[in-house]
């Protein structure tokens, strides 16, 4: 299941991503840092959805209450819900 998710309170403006049997796939930042876009997508590649959730969760960014991980973990946790 492909999906694009509207992340709030960071610098990217839309994550994409793609689950497959439990997993997560092909995951992309639009905007944002670009490095570190490249580097959560790689490192969540093939990653069981409840392990990428548990292991992004909470994580902030300087001053804000978020991150760009920590958007994605909500995006993966909406979809894993349904």
């Amino acid at each position: 299941m492909k999906f694009s998710y509207k992340p709030k309170g960071v610098c990217s403006q839309s994550i994409e991503a793609e689950i497959k049997n439990g997993k997560v796939y092909n995951v992309k930042f639009t905007a944002g840092c670009n490095g570190n876009g490249k580097g959560i997508s790689a490192l969540v590649e093939g990653m069981d959805i409840k392990d990428a959730i548990s292991r992004l969760e909470g994580i902030t960014c300087s001053e804000r209450s978020t991150s760009c991980p920590d958007q994605l973990a909500k995006a993966l946790k909406s979809k894993a819900d349904n």
